[in-house]
């Protein structure tokens, strides 16, 4: 069933159901070849079976911002602040507000059981570590989300080229491309490449907040994810090569032929022509054109001669009135009679083969 009617079924909000699939608490299957997912009937009768539904799994996919997280560990905000920058608490998911500020979301659950297994860093003076930390403006939250994000997608992964794309999708094209020097191999993973994260926004200038999260820029993870592609490149060059062109020379599906330029097309040898024996000229017959319409001519008005410019032939004499398409006949008549009494010097026409 679709994820609306599933999230129905389970008592979950649209936000508590999506959440809940990228933890891996509700599985998914795939619907044709696009990347849409639906909810089988046998998931939720497993989910509903369960001896604390609905609100066991509602309790697990309750995500806290930073007040409200502060308020379950009996802190300040910007205590709780200081221990999520410096990777006591990772972040769950992000959202990008009006002001491209980035407001970061906590599972409640992960919340309270770092109160219950570090009690000492919710009261007193914090460590000198942490301290040193915070003064050097340490903030480990997009990194470690980063790294729950790769461990959701790797556990989602259908293959190991799907696994080398879901690391390939935290590092910039560039570093990619100094990976994985192949080039057919750099566009099987980006059409493998994981869909971008739920709830990016869509305005341009914090939309590109959001893709500067998805990204690694650490120095230290990014040689992480550059040995982790590489190994897992050559995981999947094991046991199946990426999808490349055919031979040299030929058209791969969709491309037009005349698209190749400089391509090599194979051309049948002509047979040669016949040769031309000299024999009697052929007269062509005239060609008989129909006889104009009788046209009735106006009444004759005596026009006076015009000299001739100088250098140029004076025009005959002929009636004013005579219409243009008789004139083009007559044209035409002359010069057929022409070419008849010039019949015996032409040039046979040659037929090419």
């Amino acid at each position: 069933m679709t994820p609306a009617r599933a999230a129905q079924e389970l008592e979950l909000g649209r936000e508590e159901f999506r959440l809940a699939v990228q933890l891996g608490l509700v599985r998914t299957v795939p619907v044709g070849e696009s990347d849409r997912r639906r909810v089988e009937r046998r998931e939720l009768d497993r989910l509903r079976a369960g001896p604390d539904f609905p609100d066991g799994l509602r309790d697990r996919v309750r995500a806290v911002g930073t007040g409200e997280a502060a308020a379950l560990l009996e802190i300040t905000p910007d205590r709780f602040t200081k221990l999520a920058r410096t990777g006591h608490v990772s972040p769950v998911r992000f959202s990008v507000n009006r002001y491209r500020a980035v407001v970061w979301m906590y599972l409640a659950e992960e919340v309270a059981e770092f109160g219950l297994t570090c009690p000492s860093l919710l009261t007193g003076r914090l460590p000198l570590d942490v301290r040193e930390r915070i003064a050097a403006h340490e903030d480990l939250r997009p990194r470690n989300w980063r790294s729950r994000r790769l461990s959701l997608l790797l556990r989602a992964a259908a293959g190991p080229w799907a696994r080398a794309a879901a690391i390939a999708s935290l590092l910039d094209p560039v570093q990619v491309a100094e990976v994985v020097d192949d080039p057919y191999e750099r566009s099987h993973l980006d059409r493998l490449r994981p869909p971008r994260p739920q709830g990016m926004p869509a305005r341009s200038a914090a939309r590109e907040v959001a893709e500067r999260l998805t990204r690694a820029d650490d120095p230290d993870e990014i040689l992480w994810h550059r040995m982790s592609l590489a190994l897992a490149v050559d995981e999947a060059r094991a046991e199946e090569s990426a999808p490349y062109p055919g031979e040299s020379g030929a058209v791969s599906p969709g491309v037009a032929a005349e698209g190749w330029a400089g391509a090599r097309i194979p051309v049948e040898p002509r047979s040669p022509a016949p040769a031309v024996v000299p024999g009697p000229a052929v007269v062509p017959a005239p060609v008989m054109m129909p006889a104009p319409t009788a046209v009735p001519a106006p009444a004759m008005v005596p026009v006076p001669s015009v000299p001739a410019p100088v250098g140029r032939p004076a025009a005959p004499d002929r009636p004013p009135g005579r219409p243009a398409r008789t004139r083009l006949l007559d044209r035409f008549r002359r010069r057929r009679a022409a070419d008849t009494g010039r019949a015996k010097g032409r040039r046979r026409p040659v037929s090419w083969p």
